[in-house]
């Protein structure tokens, strides 16, 4: 017979004895919190394991440099952290993202794998924990408190600058560039799904490009409040059992790795006790979500048809739309785009119930914030670049289309107004609905203009700017 018990080791913790597979450089606490959460499966990814290696990094580096740890045991800790941040360790992270709202679960689970890394470098088994701890030299001068929400900051600021902030840039970029090129190319306007007067093609992308570029603005205003990093908080902002130069080393070191411009807080107090700052940036990341939603939906409807549909803008074939219409391409990219952008939406739900759960020093869903938030950075990264790359900048105009389009239009008869009043002008609009004529024939029958001056004023060109003084 096996003898299972070959593959565990036993530890004990402040609560008792606990089975720990053999091979695993998480220990005891971790342990329990595996057997305490099986809720969903999911896991901290890449950036916010990176933080928490980053943190206890600078931390170790802060407290060697205080003198507060003998040198081979921080030269240990330094070491393991750093693999920690290149991702050596990730598959180690094995705890739900629901679980202690603090996160103390994950911290601990960082502070036992660099604590069994450690002794192993100083050539010690892993479960020992001498002469290195989890609790007393990995996790000196911190808090789950002041660690989890610092590490949501680093995590969210690095990653918005490294992959969404460029994600919108290249997208801005693809959308002004259509503008350019789209700007001789005459549309019908539309509001309230229903004609209005003509418009630039290119102007619509302008609009677009706008919108982006307002979006950008607004990631980078609300980066200025996660730049702010409670370590040195602890346990509920009062820094208690933390060398008072502790925060201001810890934070340089972490700028000094990650290049980012993290400060200390205004307020411990504020920093740990509420969310304010996730809160704010979800809700510029909703704004994006909300503006693209618009983008690509409307590159949706442009695109509609090919014979049937709007179908002034031609998209991109990138696959066969149906299993059983041969043919048939559907705009995946954008409907893509937009499931993306209904997820954000509703992580921001999420993230505001998260931020309602400060009670007095803590807030207690920081997991849930991090975890959604992480998320939505990801996801209109990802989206932003495809729809840059797999729909914007392929897109082709049909000019005839369009054309034809304004001429069918009865709001050219708008033009017609300031020279004939509203009234008649309304009535021409409805006799050209009714027998299935455009306005400039219905117009010409009824003489009220010359045909030189009808023809100037249903030229869509005099329609695409205010009116000029004569």
């Amino acid at each position: 017979m096996v003898d299972l018990n070959r593959n565990y080791r036993m530890e004990k913790d402040s609560m008792g004895p606990v089975k720990v597979p053999r091979e695993a450089y998480y220990g005891a606490q971790t342990q329990r919190a595996i057997e305490n959460f099986p809720i969903s499966g999911w896991r901290f990814g890449r950036e916010f394991i990176y933080a928490l290696g980053v943190i206890k990094y600078a931390s170790v580096k802060a407290n060697s440099e205080l003198g507060l740890l003998e040198a081979r045991i921080a030269k240990a800790i330094e070491k393991a952290s750093e693999e920690v941040t290149e991702g050596r360790w990730d598959e180690q992270f094995v705890v739900d993202i629901f679980q202690t709202g603090s996160g103390t679960s994950t911290n601990m689970n960082a502070n036992e794998v660099i604590a069994n890394r450690a002794n192993e470098i100083l050539k010690n088994r892993k479960g020992t924990y001498r002469p290195v701890h989890p609790n007393d030299h990995v996790n000196l001068c911190q808090s789950s408190n002041d660690v989890i929400p610092s590490a949501i900051h680093i995590a969210s600021a690095t990653l918005l600058r490294e992959k969404l902030l460029p994600a919108l840039r290249n997208l801005h970029a693809a959308l002004k560039t259509k503008g350019k090129e789209f700007y001789p190319v005459l549309k019908i306007g539309r509001t309230h799904l229903q004609d209005a007067i003509p418009i630039r093609l290119g102007q619509e992308f302008e609009g677009y490009a706008q919108q982006v570029k307002s979006g950008i603005h607004r990631i980078q205003k609300a980066i200025g409040a996660l730049n702010e990093l409670p370590l040195g908080g602890t346990a509920v902002g009062t820094g208690a059992n933390t060398h008072p130069l502790f925060s201001k080393k810890a934070v340089n070191i972490i700028n000094k790795k990650t290049g980012g411009r993290f400060r200390k807080p205004v307020s411990y107090f504020e920093a740990q006790g509420a969310k304010d700052a996730s809160v704010e940036m979800s809700g510029a990341l909703k704004t994006v979500a909300v503006s693209l939603f618009k983008i690509a939906n409307d590159i949706r409807w442009l695109g509609s048809g090919p014979r049937c549909g709007i179908g002034e803008i031609l998209l991109p074939e990138t696959q066969p739309g149906s299993s059983m219409m041969p043919g048939k391409v559907n705009p995946v990219i954008p409907e893509s785009l937009i499931q993306v952008c209904a997820q954000v939406i509703g992580s921001d739900s999420a993230i505001t119930l998260g931020g309602l759960g400060g009670y007095f020093e803590l807030n207690a869903m920081m997991p849930l914030i991090a975890y959604n938030l992480l998320q939505s950075i990801h996801l209109l990264a990802n989206a932003a670049n495809n729809f840059s790359e797999r729909c914007i900048k392929g897109l082709k105009a049909d000019r005839k289309r369009c054309e034809e389009m304004i001429e069918k239009s009865l709001s050219l008869v708008t033009a017609l107004a300031p020279k004939i009043g509203y009234v008649e002008a309304a009535r021409i609009a409805h006799e050209a609905y009714d027998q299935g004529k455009t306005i400039r024939q219905v117009a010409e029958k009824k003489e009220l203009l010359s045909k030189a001056e009808l023809n100037h004023l249903l030229d869509p060109r005099s329609m695409i700017s205010p009116m000029k003084k004569t």
